[in-house]
Formats: C-alpha cells, structure tokens, sequence
C-alpha cells in the first residue's frame, strides 16, 4: 500500500511526523514523503521513504508561484497513485487535498494543528487571505473519503462553523505525541532560576510579552534568568528580526541560546518553561516540558490549555499581558515545592494522555479508518502499538 506524506517542510516532518510514518514504513506501508527540502534528504532517504521535492514557500502568496506548487503536487499524485494521503498544515491541505480530488478521489487524511497567521491577525491583507483559505478547504475538504484531524476542540468547532467540513469527518487528536523515554525528569539546575521560552521567534508566540514580563521583574529585583531558544522564521510575517533580538540580550533582558536540537537537553537546563502565545493547536514544547517534569507558565488559549492545567501543572494567564505573566512567573520563582508539584503532576498527564505511541495509535486507526480494506492491520503488526491500542480515542 502506498502512503504518501505532504508538508511544507522536511524538518517539520522530522521533529513532529517521522515517527507516524516509521510506525506505518514498519508495518509495510510504502512510504513517499513530498516536501520543500532543506538539508533532510539523505537522513529521510535512510529511513527508506522515497522522496518528492516540493518547490513552495509557506509565506507566499505571489498566484503564480502557488499555481507552480499546486501543479506540483497533481503531477506528484497522478505518478505515484497513492492509496492514502496524508496531508499537514493548511497550505497542503488546500492544495493537497484539491489535487486529491482530481486524482481519482484519492482518499485523504487531513491534519490541521493551528489555523496560522491569517486567522490570527488583525491585517486588512491577512482577513482577506483568511476568507481564500477558508474556500480553499471548503473545496478541498468537500470529497466524502477525507478526513480532518485538529488538535484542539476550538479548531475543530471554527471549521463546522465556517462550513469547511462537517462534525462527522472530523476528529480531534491532541498533538503529535512525546517519547517520554526521551524527555524524562531530571532535578533542577542550581543557581537562579532559568525561565525559558522556545519556539520559532515569532510575535505570536508572545515573545514581546516576554521580554516586558523579564522587564518587569528585574524593576522589582526579582532574580531570573530568561532565555529564548529558537531561531527567526523569515517565511512568517510574524518574524522577529535578529536586530530586534540582539537588542534584547545587549540590554541585559534575556539571553539567547539560538537554535537547539537536542530539546531534552535543554529542558533540563531550565527551572520553569513559558509559552505566552495567542494561539496554538497543540504546542509541542509544553508536552515536552510537562514530560520532563518542568512547570509552565502559558497562555488560556485552545491548544496549551489541554495540557496545562490550572494550577496543577502550570499557571494559565491572558494573552497580550505582560503584567499577568509577570505575577505567574514570579509565583514560580519563588516557590521551589510548587515548582517540583506542577513538575511532578505534569508527568502524571503526559504518560497517561501524550504518551507518542498514544497519539500514533490514534493517528493509525484514523488512517485505518479512511482507507477501508486496503489498510493493514497496524495495530497487531507495530512493536509498542498494540499494548496501547485500548487508549485511542476519537
């Protein structure tokens, strides 16, 4: 059986689908994985997956250029004849999905983890973008055999409400899962606290808000180190400039530590991770730092309030507030127990609800699913899936 992966970037499939797609190689799949190509290549081609370069930009939206990547993925279909789809993100989604339905009404599923920039911004430009979008997956979307994973129940409400799909061919899987033999409890760094923020460095994930917060606190002397891990995303409109950051750390505000990719490791180093974000379908890195044992500080947004939960493991505060993120953060400082009991419950809710062979077991029964008979019977064929099978949920 042939399943074929469509994302916009390979190291998106690496850090957050390569162990979906190993778990269906293993089980005799044969795996095709179209993507824009950075360095990944070889390591993908190792894996035994058969690899289709994607010309695309997550950020543009120049006709012409979006024309050239939608031809390229219906050319990709009609050459390989997929038996399944699998696509992730919005842009291969709407694409992928519309080339699907010209291919033969291939079968798809369709995995949307956030809703982006155009639904999060105020911009004139990016609301427009956001009605195109939204009849783009309104068509893509239409054929019968699809099927849409989201992470968050908000999302999944926002489609059925816009008219993009109905609640029947809809799921809602919570993330993409963590090793928890990865990502473990180690003790806490000596010295003063580190707070740290890793994502890509983006406005929206609330950095300005954290910077305001690291202001606040040195006014009132409260001791903290804050550090950003991550590196500038020019492919998003949000971006933050290096110039910007390097202001910043000349200030004495935050440290920078750049781009990370060994993220159990770096968790370690941290006393209490923070993730200020508007919005989010289900943020990766608080899985991670729940699963090793750190306490958050997050927005009470869809997506890091299905992990956080008040007060048991973390502190949930409003987006766009400095001020509150400031006092959540300041309470953490200064509570070493608190800290170690939001740590230890943390690592209570991810074995039992963000286990990563959880969420593969869910995501192959979805396959399953979507594509009748032709699908292997994954579950008794996977070493590690079948023990956890009876943990899927819709």
């Amino acid at each position: 059986m042939k399943l074929l992966f469509l994302l916009t970037e390979d190291w998106a499939f690496v850090s957050h689908r390569l162990p979906l797609a190993r778990a269906a190689r293993d089980a005799g799949a044969e795996m095709f994985v179209m993507t824009h190509l950075s360095d990944l290549r070889f390591e993908l081609e190792r894996e035994g997956f058969t690899i289709i370069p994607w010309e695309i930009s997550r950020s543009s939206i120049n006709p012409f250029r979006e024309v050239s990547a939608f031809l390229q993925v219906i050319r990709a279909y009609r050459r390989v004849r997929p038996d399944l789809l699998f696509h992730v993100g919005l842009k291969p989604v709407a694409y992928g999905g519309l080339a699907a339905r010209l291919c033969d009404r291939t079968a798809s599923v369709n995995a949307i983890a956030g809703m982006g920039h155009a639904f999060t911004s105020s911009n004139r430009r990016m609301q427009l973008l956001r009605q195109v979008l939204l009849t783009l997956l309104r068509l893509a979307l239409g054929g019968k055999n699809t099927k849409v994973v989201l992470q968050n129940d908000e999302n999944r409400a926002l489609l059925i409400k816009e008219g993009v799909v109905p609640l029947s061919r809809t799921t809602v899987i919570r993330g993409t899962g963590v090793n928890v033999d990865q990502f473990v409890p180690r003790p806490e760094p000596v010295g003063t606290p580190v707070v740290l923020l890793a994502s890509r460095l983006l406005w929206e994930k609330g950095i300005g808000e954290f910077v305001e917060a690291a202001r606040q606190l040195r006014t009132r002397s409260i001791n903290a180190r804050f550090v950003l891990v991550g590196k500038p995303d020019p492919e998003n409109p949000a971006s933050i400039s290096e110039a910007r950051i390097h202001e910043w750390v000349d200030s004495s505000l935050i440290e920078w530590w750049g781009h990370q990719d060994d993220m159990a490791k770096v968790l370690t180093r941290a006393n209490i991770v923070c993730l200020p974000s508007y919005a989010e379908g289900l943020p990766r890195v608080l899985v991670e730092a729940a699963s090793c044992g750190r306490p958050i500080v997050t927005s009470d947004i869809p997506g890091c309030h299905d992990i956080v939960r008040q007060g048991e493991n973390g502190l949930l505060v409003p987006i766009r507030n400095p001020d509150a993120l400031a006092r959540a953060i300041e309470i953490l400082i200064s509570d070493r127990e608190l800290r170690a009991r939001m740590g230890a419950r943390g690592r209570e809710i991810v074995i039992r609800e963000f286990d990563e062979r959880i969420v593969i077991a869910q995501m192959l029964s979805v396959f399953k699913e979507t594509a009748g008979a032709r699908w292997p019977a994954f579950q008794s064929e996977v070493p590690g899936i079948r023990r956890i099978a009876s943990s899927c949920t819709g």
